[in-house]
């Protein structure tokens, strides 16, 4: 299970991963002496390892943890929560399984039934939502610092119930902890005050052990994005002499017989042989890697895709949401760098068509979106792609943007 917190900044969510990391004994003794401040114990330091991170008390980059309890194995990558590092955020979300959106009590006004999340928050939620985390739960934290923590708790959730409901993200449980203090994350409740927040549903950990995996897109039809060519000597035995392509097996699988078309050649070729990532002669579903060596030579190179025919159109127009990242605002007419798979493709900004507002969900006519802003936008593309809708595939609905001066990361794209 991999999975990401987020939220605003200073919500808790390097101390809450520190938390985690301490309460299932997955730190060192060394490690966790070298964290201390004036006696007590940083959390958040396990985490945020930067220099600079330490100066200014703020998660820059993304980091990830590593730790297992009896039932599962987790990959935690602790995002940043500054709204200028939402490119970081962005890049841990497009590949993680859940996220953990952390809500501060303390910063809202909690004796509100009608109280306003904070923009983070929803920022968050709706980038998590775009991305397809499939799974997102809601940790209000710093609840042992509120006078009233049941109150605080039911007001909090109510405002994030309205929210979700809003902006149509299915929410898999909102939990109320103290990461700090360590309340409801690994250990259930308060030892103190067994009835603290009137809540008696699982812990975090509890659970993060219960929700799915994503699953592979192996419904998908047969698509395999090149990254790797291998020339063998002729008297190899694993490729008979041909060329083996490397990569991982993007959606669907691939066995010995199968047609394939390669883009952007249009030729088609029998897969002869497949080899799974140890060389092994296997067939390989989607999410693994794979070599696959053709029946006859054909020109394939680093970035091109081989697709099962008639599957897939070439498309030169995309339509597309997108999470602009770059310090200067997008502007129809531009021309960046695309990467899809391992391509690189022309494209050109046709229209924006609307920036989404985040805090009244509102679609809202633009000219131009500015950095961190989230839009619907129209591309044209040098050369035809194949792509399917983001919502059918991550892989293959998932593009990204490149500035062609400054190499700068400047858009994900999310095929519409």
């Amino acid at each position: 299970m991999k999975f990401i917190t987020c939220g605003s900044v200073d919500d808790g969510k390097s101390t809450l991963i520190g938390r985690l990391l301490v309460d299932t004994k997955a730190v060192l003794q060394d490690h966790l002496a070298g964290v201390q401040r004036q006696g007590e114990t940083d959390l958040a330091l396990l985490t945020d390892g930067l220099s600079a991170e330490r100066e200014q008390g703020i998660t820059i980059d993304v980091a990830y943890r590593y730790f297992n309890t009896e039932d599962r194995k987790f990959i935690i990558g602790d995002a940043p929560g500054h709204e200028q590092y939402t490119r970081n955020m962005v890049t841990a979300a497009s590949s993680a399984d859940a996220a953990v959106v952390l809500v501060d009590a303390t910063k809202l006004d909690w004796k509100n039934a009608a109280l306003e999340l904070l923009p983070q928050t929803r920022r968050h939620s709706l980038l998590c939502h775009l991305l397809r985390v499939p799974s997102i739960v809601f940790a209000i934290n710093k609840l042992d610092a509120v006078e009233d923590s049941a109150l605080a708790f039911a007001h909090i959730s109510a405002a994030l119930n309205s929210f979700a409901a809003a902006a149509e993200i299915p929410v898999k449980a909102i939990v109320p902890i103290s990461a700090l203090k360590g309340w409801n994350v690994v250990e259930a409740g308060h030892s103190e005050n067994p009835d603290w927040c009137k809540y008696t549903g699982p812990t975090l950990l509890q659970i993060l052990e219960q929700l799915p995996s994503t699953p592979a897109e192996v419904e998908q039809p047969f698509a395999f994005p090149v990254q790797w060519v291998e020339k063998f000597s002729s008297s190899s035995d694993t490729s008979q002499g041909r060329r083996v392509f490397w990569g991982r097996v993007a959606t669907g699988k691939v066995e010995v017989g199968q047609e394939i078309r390669i883009l952007p050649s249009g030729q088609t070729a029998t897969v002869a042989q497949v080899l799974d990532h140890a060389r092994n002669p296997k067939n390989v579903l989607a999410g693994n890697s794979a070599g696959i060596t053709l029946d006859r030579e054909v020109d394939v190179s680093r970035g091109d895709w081989l697709l099962a025919p008639g599957k897939f159109e070439a498309n030169r127009e995309i339509s597309a949401t997108i999470a602009w990242m770059d310090d200067e605002p997008l502007v129809a007419g531009r021309v960046y760098w695309a990467l899809h798979g391992h391509r690189w493709v022309k494209a050109k900004v046709k229209r924006i068509v609307h920036k989404l507002d985040i805090n009244t969900l509102a679609e809202e006519d633009a000219s131009e979106l500015p950095p961190n802003a989230i839009g619907h936008i129209e591309l044209a593309l040098q050369e035809g792609i194949a792509t399917l809708p983001y919502i059918q595939s991550r892989s293959l609905g998932a593009l990204v943007l490149v500035d062609t001066a400054s190499h700068k990361t400047s858009g994900a794209v999310l095929v519409r």
